[in-house]
């Protein structure tokens, strides 16, 4: 009974990291094919979704201890809907961004595409992790249902940071807090209608429109990205002629 209990207890786990981790390497092969004219290194946007995955959720998950969640004894703001979804938006986004920052740093950003594929990498990573986390503390249902929204989610608000960090690269912008302050926005307004959700389902109406909303915004910035690379590669091409 003992080894019967604890095969099922590896395959709840199993299954929860396989939801978890799964769906958002999945839609990172997709982005990452996205990038059809000038494809990244393969080993910095695998290093930017594991540290979104690692460092990113693991200092998000001190400092909404301490903010909200009391977690350590005590919380500096009260457990509302309104408040939760803030510190979400507040913390989680520029937690993110730390390693949008690592491609950055290291010269791998010169565009916008360069920013949604960094972006998203960063996004899914930490998505998947905290998919992981909520499998373990609530059961395996709530990663399945949770693979199905929330890496997309994470990679879209991700991306709007990213393609602030890829304009930054090639001097068009000098400082990326307008991309960075949108993703915050779409982020709290997300967990704010999905936590009110909880108690009047009527307010999934919202959350719904913001999905649309997140794709709308990520296609626009793909193709915005897919043009302005095919326009280096004419620029090149020519330059060499």
């Amino acid at each position: 009974m003992a080894l019967i209990l604890s095969g099922d207890k590896m395959d709840i786990f199993s299954t929860i990291i396989f939801f978890a981790y799964a769906p958002a390497l999945a839609i990172l092969w997709y982005f990452y094919h996205e990038d059809k004219y000038e494809p990244e290194p393969k080993r910095f946007v695998i290093g930017t979704f594991i540290l979104g995955a690692t460092l990113s959720i693991g200092i998000a998950m001190i400092l909404e201890a301490f903010l909200v969640q009391g977690e350590f004894g005590y919380a500096l703001l009260p457990a509302t809907a309104f408040y939760m979804a803030l510190v979400a938006g507040i913390v989680e986004e520029p937690a993110k961004t730390l390693a949008i920052r690592f491609p950055f740093k290291a010269g791998q950003m010169d565009g916008i595409m360069d920013g949604v594929v960094y972006g998203v990498a960063a996004g899914l990573g930490f998505a998947a992790t905290e998919n992981f986390l909520y499998g373990i503390g609530f059961g395996v249902g709530t990663t399945i249902v949770r693979a199905f929204l929330t890496p997309f989610a994470h990679a879209t608000w991700s991306a709007i940071v990213g393609v602030g960090y890829g304009l930054k690269a090639e001097g068009k912008i000098q400082s990326v807090s307008g991309y960075l302050s949108l993703g915050i926005l779409l982020h709290f307004l997300w967990d704010y209608f999905a936590f009110l959700s909880i108690a009047t389902p009527a307010y999934y109406i919202f959350t719904i429109l913001l999905i649309f909303i997140n794709i709308a915004i990520i296609r626009y910035f793909i193709m915005v990205g897919q043009r302005e690379d095919l326009e280096k590669m004419w620029w090149y091409w020519f330059g060499r002629r």
